[in-house]
């Protein structure tokens, strides 16, 4: 029995491993959004100077996709992306720990940006072609390696951070990344079975001729476009809750390091437990009903929280809130994947990341012009326009 359950998870290595490789690149950003708080503070920041690091972030992105898609399926060297991505985010997030100047974290922050979103088409292109079948399941192991990442860094680094301060906390940080890379190295797979019947094969790759032709296919997919879109805000209000919700803790709330750490790992946990359930579901019932349900607990929960005044009833709604939002995940990426031809995976991949990173852009630097100005809770009302935006569009996607 023991000896059965041994082999049918190593034989699904890959789905584990790779998620935890996206649990790596969230951990990068995780670590960072974290200590914001405390670098802005010593380098006397602005809520609207701290804001722009999430929109370099989303510019690096996006500058990312302008190849990264292009890279993974015309090469099909899909793990070694992968790689080369958490490789260039462990650099960057060492070297956090000795900037002197926003300058130079804004530089670092533009790294991080591109290792982000190197990652997401090489493994999401990777997952669905090696299982077919099971996409909305592994694509939720995926999403869940996400929420790990994003839960566990301010959990862990928390206590470290209240003895050594921001810094050395960067630098310590950076071991984690390094570990799976060596894991992932060792033990994914580069060849996979990419069919029903079983036969070996590489990761496809493309002609450069049938990469622009598969592009040209995509964008005039109105389905897709409205997708991308709809997921854009969607990560508007994602990028802008990572932002601005370790800075109300810690300014408005007034949470000790280890509360807010707590906090953090709250929202982010609850996405732990609703990735996989929404994964696995959205392959029975569809991908539509858990994106309607999503967006619909997100936008109520960003407005409730604003009325709420006291520590723990508001650990428990952003509880909540990251329940409904990092569900959707998943989701949308299997939704994706469901309509691009299987070759296309990446690109398709570096499509909903450039719209996403390109529509996020602007809303830092709004919600923390608004904070500056009103306060920040303005900020947090300013992401449930966002949402609303998002429920509406959903409305224009097919059913089927």
């Amino acid at each position: 029995m023991i000896s059965s359950v041994f082999i049918k998870i190593w034989g699904d290595r890959a789905v584990y491993l790779v998620g935890l490789g996206h649990g790596a690149t969230h951990w990068i950003t995780a670590l960072f959004y974290f200590l914001l708080p405390f670098m802005a503070h010593d380098l006397g920041l602005s809520y609207m100077e701290a804001g722009i690091f999430a929109s370099i972030f989303s510019i690096a992105s996006l500058s990312a996709n302008l190849f990264s898609g292009p890279l993974v399926d015309i090469t099909g060297r899909r793990v070694m992306w992968q790689i080369l991505s958490l490789v260039i985010g462990v650099v960057a997030i060492f070297l956090m720990g000795s900037i002197g100047s926003y300058i130079a974290a804004a530089a670092l922050m533009i790294l991080i940006g591109m290792s982000n979103n190197l990652w997401h088409p090489a493994a999401i292109s990777y997952l669905s072609a090696k299982y077919p079948q099971r996409r909305g399941f592994v694509l939720s192991i995926h999403a869940l390696g996400a929420n790990l990442g994003d839960a566990m860094a301010p959990l862990i680094m928390a206590p470290i951070l209240a003895v050594i301060g921001w810094r050395q906390t960067f630098e310590t940080g950076s071991i984690i990344p390094v570990i799976v890379i060596l894991l992932i190295l060792l033990f994914v797979p580069r060849a996979y079975k990419a069919n029903q019947q079983g036969s070996q094969e590489k990761a496809v790759n493309i002609t450069l001729a049938e990469y622009f032709q598969g592009v040209l296919s995509l964008l005039k997919n109105r389905s897709i476009i409205l997708l991308c879109v709809m997921s854009g805000f969607r990560n508007m209000a994602q990028t802008g809750l990572l932002v601005f919700l370790p800075l109300y803790l810690a300014n408005e709330m007034q949470l000790s390091i280890f509360m807010m750490g707590l906090s953090l790992f709250a929202f982010q946990a609850a996405g732990i437990i609703a990735a996989p359930i929404a994964g696995i579901w959205s392959d029975k019932i569809g991908r539509r009903p858990l994106v309607v349900a999503g967006l619909g607990i997100t936008t109520v929960m960003i407005i409730a929280l604003s009325f709420m005044d006291d520590k723990e009833i508001y650990v428990a709604g952003i509880s909540i809130m990251g329940f409904g939002l990092f569900a959707l995940r998943p989701v949308v990426h299997s939704w994706l994947m469901d309509m691009t031809p299987p070759h296309m995976g990446g690109s398709a991949t570096s499509l909903l990341f450039a719209i996403q990173s390109a529509m996020t852009v602007a809303a830092p630097i709004v919600g923390g012009a608004l904070a500056d100005s009103y306060g920040l809770i303005a900020a947090f009302y300013f992401l449930a326009a966002v949402l609303l935006c998002a429920n509406i569009l959903v409305a224009f996607l097919p059913k089927t």
